[in-house]
């Protein structure tokens, strides 16, 4: 299924113009209005340790909303707008440091936002969505590769969507530059840092 299209490089010829064809009748029902549901999506992160090992977290107070357009699907876009003071990493005293001066400033900067600016299809039910990042004031862009998972209407009646996603950074790019040394060489924490998504949405009205 179509949900975000997939640009168009062909070239304009002088002679004729071929049309877009149509949205698929099953795409084309996915249109409207998303609201991500918390509780059935995770926003989580893996960051190397000591260069021997992986820590993962996750922010677990967001919010975000998705417009579907199955009918014209490069108008289709998301938000997300996620709490910083909600990072968890499993342990009390690695998320106190995550929140310090040292990373996110979270008494300075509360929240982390997402805003799509385009997004195109990378075939079978594979999408790419680009847009800004903010994190400490700073906004930079990223790609989110995407594994569109389908479309259900759950037990109470409300129509789903669901989405995987990844997509790597740099946080230094961001500002986020604390580290430490380890006497046998490298640093403590990693400059890379992947990013993890599993989206519920439900289609609002």
């Amino acid at each position: 299924m179509g949900i975000f299209g997939r640009k168009n490089d062909t070239e304009t010829t002088a002679t004729a113009s071929v049309p877009a064809p149509a949205a698929a009748p099953e795409t084309a029902a996915l249109t409207g209005e998303y609201t991500i549901d918390p509780a059935h999506s995770t926003l989580g992160f893996v960051a190397r340790h000591a260069m021997v090992t992986n820590v993962k977290g996750a922010f677990t107070d967001f919010t975000g909303t998705l417009h579907l357009d199955g009918t014209d699907p490069s108008k289709s876009t998301a938000t997300l707008d996620i709490t910083m003071d909600s990072i968890d990493t499993g342990n009390a005293d690695r998320d106190g440091h995550l929140k310090s001066a040292d990373f996110f400033k979270t008494d300075e900067f509360p929240t982390m936002t997402f805003r799509s600016t385009a997004a195109e299809s990378l075939g079978g039910d594979d999408y790419r969505i680009t847009g800004d990042l903010s994190i400490l004031g700073v906004t930079k862009p990223i790609s989110i590769d995407l594994e569109f998972n389908g479309a259900a209407k759950d037990p109470f009646g409300n129509e789903r969507v669901g989405f995987e996603g990844k997509a790597e950074i740099l946080r230094s790019e961001w500002g986020l530059t604390w580290n430490a040394a380890l006497e046998t060489g490298g640093v403590l924490v990693s400059d890379k840092i992947k990013l993890n998504f599993d989206i519920s949405a439900i289609k609002q009205g």
